[in-house]
């Protein structure tokens, strides 16, 4: 058997693609709430103001709010053992600036706890997944703004201390290295007070994005630390995106700019988070780009005294680097930059789709930091057909999950230790990148369209039967 026994097998989700009910039980709108509607060829935006007549899709997703009973009996029948998800900030503290937390959002997550347990399925809680509560961006521009680690601690002590009977693994940000790419400055870091241009077109101020993941160090040190003194049985993760690099040739040239890629993009927050301080690449990354980092005197210690346990990743596609400013081209719809490989094939929205990276990437991680791994995002963003009997054959989405599967089983018999798997999107979930519902990761079809239309009805498709077998077979039943 190449996975271990107790391999968390599972599906990942994120409460502002998914949970819907923006505005019900006293929740408070989040950075999420403010974006519109986009696709490949219009992004979406975030708008200050509320705008009449215009579609946001996060305001009712997919609505687990309502249907969170059928989805986890969903989960339940495909065999999961983890469930990842995230609690919604503003669900809980509504503006991110009461003392006194909203009670009916802590009620709503006691009551999909209790409905995970008597499932048998553990929780994977992302405490903060692209949605701070807007109000404070409109404050404090966001995680630029030191007072947001205060808000931030406050409420994980409160869910922590609620919940803690019922969440033993816990994730403090979601891609918290998207903060180091103009893009991420808008969802991960709220640095966006007063925009409401597309998302693309983000102004890049490296000042305050890094300035901001700083704060957001501290806050997940301080919630490390809070939860390894006051419950031990709690383990905390960090969560990245792994964005796999290869140089485009041999020339040294290209080499070098692979790892300082692999540095800027994969290595600096989590050298941070698992390590306990800063790289002694980052000095001259920030002397190059004119970044002053303002520090209380007693970060670096908090740095140290709150690393996390276990290491999380999101893993979709690679990408190629080159030096030669002749050939460098952006690889179209492959968000994280670098030009195509000519070996891959793409998705329908141009990701390049690299199972051997996924082993690279695992093997690359092990040996960095030897602490347990996790892959909690990784699957086929694709346009799904529904057929007139309601069946969906997804056999591209069978073949790219068979595939990723395979290399990690041989990243397992390469020494990685490897903790469990929860593919992206195991229930079609609004599209964090395009704000579109026709980009489909799931093993359920959910009847939602780009028009904000359909009834919401689960519909199961190949794909749910066949992971229904592998996590069966642990792993070992891939056809």
């Amino acid at each position: 058997m190449t996975f271990k026994n107790g391999f968390l097998w599972g599906g990942a989700t994120a409460a502002n693609q998914y949970e819907g009910a923006w505005n019900i039980g006293g929740k408070g709108a989040s950075i999420s709430d403010h974006c519109t509607c986009g696709s490949q060829s219009s992004p979406k935006r975030i708008t200050p103001v509320l705008e009449k007549g215009t579609l946001y899709p996060s305001w009712e997703a997919t609505d687990f709010y309502h249907h969170f009973k059928e989805d986890i009996a969903l989960a339940k029948e495909m065999g999961f053992h983890v469930f990842r998800m995230s609690i919604n900030w503003s669900r809980i503290y509504p503006t991110g600036l009461e003392t006194v937390p909203n009670e009916e959002g802590l009620k709503f997550y006691d009551n999909v706890f209790h409905e995970l347990s008597k499932a048998g399925i553990e929780p994977l809680v992302t405490i903060s997944h692209y949605e701070i509560p807007y109000a404070l961006v409109e404050k404090y521009n966001g995680w630029y703004s030191r007072e947001v680690i205060n808000c931030y601690i406050r409420y994980c002590k409160t869910i922590f201390a609620r919940y803690q009977d019922n969440v033993k693994y816990w994730l403090t940000f979601n891609e918290i290295n998207s903060g180091t790419l103009p893009l991420g400055a808008v969802l991960s870091l709220g640095t966006v007070k007063g925009y409401c241009g597309p998302i693309a077109d983000v102004p890049d101020e490296k000042q305050i994005r890094y300035q901001g993941l700083h704060h957001q160090f501290v806050a997940s040190a301080k919630a490390v630390k809070i939860a390894h003194d006051k419950y031990p049985h709690f383990k905390i993760g960090n969560m990245s995106i792994f964005a796999a690099k290869y140089p485009s040739t041999c020339n040294p040239d290209d080499v070098l700019l692979c790892q300082k890629r692999m540095r800027d993009m994969n290595w600096f927050c989590s050298d941070i988070q698992v390590r306990g301080y800063y790289p002694c690449y980052a000095k001259r990354f920030f002397d190059e780009n004119n970044i002053q980092i303002v520090k209380d005197s007693g970060d670096d210690k908090i740095l140290r005294d709150g690393k996390v346990d276990f290491y999380t990743f999101s893993y979709y596609m690679s990408a190629c680097e080159s030096a030669d400013p002749a050939i460098v081209e952006q690889a179209g719809g492959n968000i994280i930059g670098g030009i195509r490989n000519p070996y891959l094939k793409s998705s329908d929205w141009g990701w390049q789709i690299d199972p051997k990276g996924l082993r690279y990437s695992l093997n690359e991680i092990y040996d960095r930091y030897q602490i347990p791994l996790m892959v909690v995002e990784n699957g086929l963003g694709a346009f799904d057909r529904l057929e007139e009997d309601g069946s969906i054959h997804d056999t591209y989405r069978i073949d790219y999950l068979r595939q990723h599967i395979r290399q990690m089983a041989e990243a397992v018999k390469d020494g990685v230790d490897l903790m469990g798997y929860t593919p992206w999107g195991w229930i079609d979930v609004v599209s964090a990148s395009t704000g579109e519902m026709a980009k489909r990761y799931g093993f359920v079809y959910v009847n939602k369209y780009d028009d904000g239309t359909g009834d919401l009805d689960r519909l199961k498709k190949d794909s749910f039967f066949w992971y229904k077998n592998v996590i069966e077979s642990n792993g070992e039943n891939l056809d």
